[in-house]
C-alpha cells in the first residue's frame, strides 16, 4: 500500500500529532469528568439505581446514533472542522449536566453528549490515521493512551475535588473553559486535508458510501471482542471485587484501577511493539492476555491473582481498538471516515451488550464469577481471528 499527499503539509508533522495528542487528552478528560460526578448528581437529583441505570443508557444509544451522521459530517465539512465543532459541544454538554433539573432533562442532556463524544471520537481517529500515515509507522495507540491519561487525569481531579464540597456545575465550567483554551491555542495545528491513499477507490472516497465487506466486518468484531470486555470492565469490576473476591471495602475497587492503569501502561507500549513486532502479533498476545487474564479471575477469585488477572485484561484491552481503526482507516477499499464509522458501529454492540448480559448471567447462574466466562471466549476469539484478516488483507 502506498500513499500520496492530498495537499502540501504547511506544518512539520510533529504539529499534528501533538494537537491530536491533546485534544484526545482533554477528551479523556471530560468524559472522566462527568464519570466521577455521576454519584453527586444522582444524589442532587434523588435518583434511585434503577433509574440512574435508565438514564445512563442515554450516552450510549447517543454514540450508536452518531456513528452514521458522523460519517455523513466528516464527508462535507472535513474532520478538522468537526473537530473544533465537537470539541466544544462535548464540554457544554457536560455543563448541561450539572444544570439539567430532571431526570427527563438529564437524561437529554447525556444524549447529547454521548451523540457529540462520538463525532469527535470519529473525527480524532480519522485525523490521527492521516497523521499516522505521515510517520509511516503505528502511533495510533499513543493517542489512546493520551485518551487513558486523561481520564485517570479526570478521576484523580475529581476525586479531590468532589470531597471539598465543590458541585458539579463550576467543575464543569473549569473543565470547559479547559478545552476551549486548549481548542483556541492548538486548532490550527490539525490537518486542513485528508492524506490520500494510492490505490483506494475514487468513487468510494467521493461518495464516502462502502458496503461492510468481510474485511471490514472481522475488523469490527475483533473491536467488538475489546469493547464488550471494556464494558465488563467499566460496570462489573469493582462489583466483582466486592461480591466474589471480597477483600474489604478499602480494596473493592483495586481491580479496576490495574485494570486501567494497566491500559493506559498498554497503550504507551503497543505503537513500540507493533513497530517491531508488527500488528497481528499484537493483536494475537491482546487476545490471550485478555482470555488469560480472566481465566486467572475466574478460576482463583482471591486478591492477588484477581488483581494480577484483571492487570492482564487491561492490557490485552489497550491495543486492540487504536489497531482496528487504525487498519479499517488505512484500508483503500473505503474512505477512512467510513471504515473507521462501520469498524465502531460493530464494536460498539459488544459495549452496549455485554454488561446486561452479565447481569442476566449472573442472575440465572446464581454466581457473579461464572459470568464471566463468555468474556474470556471473547477474548481467545481476538487471537483467533487474526489469521482471518491476514487473509483477508492480502
Amino acid at each position: 500500500m502506498t500513499f500520496a499527499f492530498a495537499f502540501s503539509p504547511r506544518r512539520s508533522r510533529r504539529y499534528y500529532r501533538a494537537a491530536l495528542m491533546a485534544f484526545f487528552f482533554v477528551m479523556g478528560l471530560v468524559f472522566a469528568s462527568w464519570a466521577v460526578r455521576i454519584p453527586d448528581i444522582k444524589n442532587a437529583l434523588g435518583l434511585s439505581d434503577a433509574a440512574l441505570g435508565s438514564i445512563l443508557l442515554a450516552a450510549p444509544l447517543g454514540e450508536m446514533l452518531a456513528i452514521a451522521p458522523a460519517a455523513w459530517l466528516l464527508g462535507r465539512i472535513g474532520s478538522r472542522h468537526a473537530i473544533d465543532a465537537a470539541l466544544i459541544l462535548v464540554p457544554a454538554c457536560l455543563v448541561l449536566l450539572a444544570c439539567a433539573p430532571s431526570p427527563a432533562l438529564l437524561f437529554g442532556a447525556l444524549f447529547g453528549f454521548g451523540f457529540a463524544n462520538n463525532v469527535l471520537n470519529i473525527a480524532l481517529n480519522t485525523q490521527a490515521v492521516d497523521v499516522e500515515i505521515l510517520y509511516s509507522r503505528s502511533i495510533m495507540a499513543t493517542f489512546h493512551g493520551m485518551w487513558s491519561l486523561g481520564g485517570l487525569t479526570g478521576g484523580l481531579a475529581g476525586a479531590l475535588i468532589a470531597p471539598l464540597g465543590i458541585t458539579p456545575l463550576p467543575h464543569f465550567c473549569a473543565i470547559f473553559c479547559l478545552v476551549a483554551l486548549t481548542l483556541a491555542a492548538l486548532r490550527g495545528w490539525t490537518l486542513p486535508r485528508p492524506v490520500r491513499i494510492v490505490g483506494r477507490s475514487t468513487s468510494a472516497t467521493r461518495s464516502g458510501r462502502a458496503r461492510l465487506d468481510a474485511y471490514l466486518l472481522v475488523l469490527g468484531v475483533i473491536a467488538l471482542g475489546s469493547m464488550a470486555t471494556e464494558g465488563a470492565m467499566y460496570d462489573w469490576s469493582s462489583v466483582y471485587f466486592a461480591e466474589v473476591v471480597r477483600p474489604g471495602d478499602a480494596l473493592v475497587r483495586m481491580g479496576y484501577v490495574t485494570c486501567m492503569a494497566c491500559m493506559v501502561l498498554g497503550r504507551l507500549l503497543a505503537d513500540g511493539l507493533v513497530n517491531r513486532h508488527g500488528v497481528a502479533c499484537v493483536l494475537r498476545l491482546s487476545g490471550i492476555c485478555i482470555g488469560a487474564g480472566l481465566s486467572l479471575a475466574v478460576a482463583f477469585p482471591l486478591f492477588l491473582p484477581a488483581t494480577i488477572g484483571f492487570g492482564l485484561v487491561g492490557f490485552g484491552m489497550a491495543s486492540v481498538v487504536p489497531l482496528c481503526y487504525s487498519l479499517a482507516g488505512k484500508s483503500t477499499r473505503v474512505p477512512a471516515r467510513v471504515g473507521i464509522s462501520l469498524v465502531s458501529s460493530v464494536s460498539y454492540l459488544g459495549f452496549l451488550g455485554c454488561p446486561p448480559l452479565i447481569g442476566f448471567l449472573s442472575h440465572a447462574a446464581g454466581s457473579l464469577r461464572w459470568a464471566f466466562c463468555p468474556i474470556i471466549g471473547l477474548g481467545l476469539s481476538i487471537a483467533l481471528l487474526v489469521p482471518v484478516l491476514r487473509r483477508l488483507r492480502a
